[in-house]
Parts: C-alpha cells; sequence; structure tokens
C-alpha cells in the first residue's frame, strides 16, 4: 500500500473516528511540509489529551496549611446523663464548690465528667444512677414550682434559696420537723447529700483540689527542728519533761 493511500484512509478515518496518536510517518511528512510553528501546534492537536494534571512549578504542591496548630480537643460526650441533665449537674456542682481566689471551681477540675464517669460503669448500681436522675429532675421541678424556670436557669440568688432550703448550712431551722427536713424537701435533700458527697470526692481527687488543700506528697526531710511550738503547747508537752516521770 502507498503512502498516498493511506493517507487518504486516515483522512477518511478522522471524520467518521475519534483521534488517535500520530503516527511517526504522519509527523515527519508534517514537520518537512509546515513551518515550524504550524508543525508544532498541530502535533499538540493530534497528542491525546491526558487527564489535567496540577501545575508544577517551584511552589510545593500540597503546601501546608497556614496554621500548624492542633485543632481543639472536642468535650467528651458524655456517657451517662443526657444534655439537659449535664448542663444541670455542671450548674449544681459550682454552686457547691465555686471559684474562689484559691484555686477553680467544680467543672474546672472536671467534676461533671467525673460522676459522669462513675455513673456509666457496670460497678455503679442501678439504685444510684437513678437516684440521681430523679435528683436532677427533682431539682428542676422544685425551681420551675417557685420561679418558673429550670434549675440551671435560675439566677444565682435563686438556685441558693434551693440549696439552703436542702442543705442547711446554717444550722436546721426553727419549726422543721425531727429529723431536719420537712417532708416535701425530704427526696431533694437525701440527693443533695449525695450530690454533694460525690461532688467533693471528685474535686479533692483531682489536680485542682489536692493543690487547694496544700497536700505536699511524701517529700524528703532534708532538716528536722522538731514539732512546733503551738503544736506541743496545744498537746501539753515539752522536749524538757522526761519520760517516765
Amino acid at each position: 500500500m502507498s503512502d498516498e493511500t493511506m493517507d487518504g484512509d486516515m483522512e477518511r478515518d478522522e471524520a467518521t473516528e475519534p483521534q488517535r496518536p500520530v503516527s511517526r510517518r504522519a509527523a515527519l511528512k508534517v514537520l518537512g511540509a509546515l513551518p515550524i510553528a504550524g508543525a508544532l501546534a498541530y502535533a499538540q492537536q493530534q497528542v491525546p489529551q491526558s487527564p489535567q494534571q496540577p501545575a508544577q512549578g517551584h511552589a510545593t504542591p500540597n503546601p501546608p496549611t497556614q496554621s500548624t496548630r492542633q485543632p481543639a480537643a472536642s468535650p467528651r460526650k458524655a456517657a451517662f446523663f443526657t444534655a439537659r441533665e449535664l448542663r444541670t449537674v455542671r450548674v449544681l456542682t459550682d454552686d457547691i464548690i465555686p471559684r474562689d481566689a484559691r484555686s477553680g471551681s467544680a467543672t474546672d477540675a472536671r467534676v461533671p465528667e467525673f460522676i459522669d464517669f462513675n455513673l456509666s460503669v457496670t460497678e455503679t448500681s442501678i439504685e444510684t444512677r437513678t437516684a440521681w436522675r430523679g435528683g436532677l429532675r427533682w431539682m428542676d421541678n422544685e425551681s420551675r414550682k417557685r420561679f418558673g424556670v429550670a434549675y440551671a436557669s435560675a439566677t444565682a440568688a435563686q438556685r441558693h434559696a434551693i440549696l439552703n432550703d436542702i442543705s442547711f448550712p446554717n444550722g436546721v431551722p426553727a419549726g422543721v420537723p425531727q429529723g431536719g427536713v420537712p417532708p416535701h424537701l425530704r427526696y431533694g435533700a437525701a440527693f443533695f447529700a449525695r450530690a454533694r458527697d460525690m461532688v467533693a470526692s471528685g474535686f479533692f481527687s483531682s489536680a485542682i483540689g489536692y493543690k487547694d488543700l496544700r497536700y505536699m506528697g511524701n517529700e524528703f526531710v532534708t532538716t528536722w527542728n522538731g514539732c512546733p511550738p503551738e503544736a506541743l503547747r496545744k498537746l501539753g508537752v515539752s522536749y524538757d519533761s522526761k519520760g517516765g516521770e
């Protein structure tokens, strides 16, 4: 078959079929017959187009983001409390141990997470879990009866009015029945006693809590100057007294 016949067949095929890669023979014929610029343009048209690739310059192909800081850790999802219960727990624990000049609050010490974890483990009894859910519901109901809002939405003064009635921080008020708690507050008082104990356990076992206690732990005693004089006076003893006399 002659070159002319092949060229004619190629022209007919180009009209009916998709373009195919240019052959060496066709490329040489074009380069000999056309100006350089025209030949390059023609050759580029004949080369099959591969999927577009990202431009490769001197810049890094995948430059890092502007900030290399790690994203903040997302809050731990509660394992036991509902979102509404956890909100009430956060407010209640801070009412029990608020932030002051000496240390952070119960939420700063992550006491709500401590309580949530303890209530979520299988070792915790169903009675304890039920008491917590019922107690939180009681707090909300009591706040709504008095102030028309849930406990977490009440003002600090309103919340403290409820707590004063179920905790008696200043002693049992006059006229309160024997046992210290009127009948309509006994459920709330029992829950608050349980909650206060667990809040204290969580707080004082945390880093913030034991620093608040100024607990030093076991440390080497490099010098020993004896028992402080004020302690000796309180005990009624002295280093001058002799044992057995």
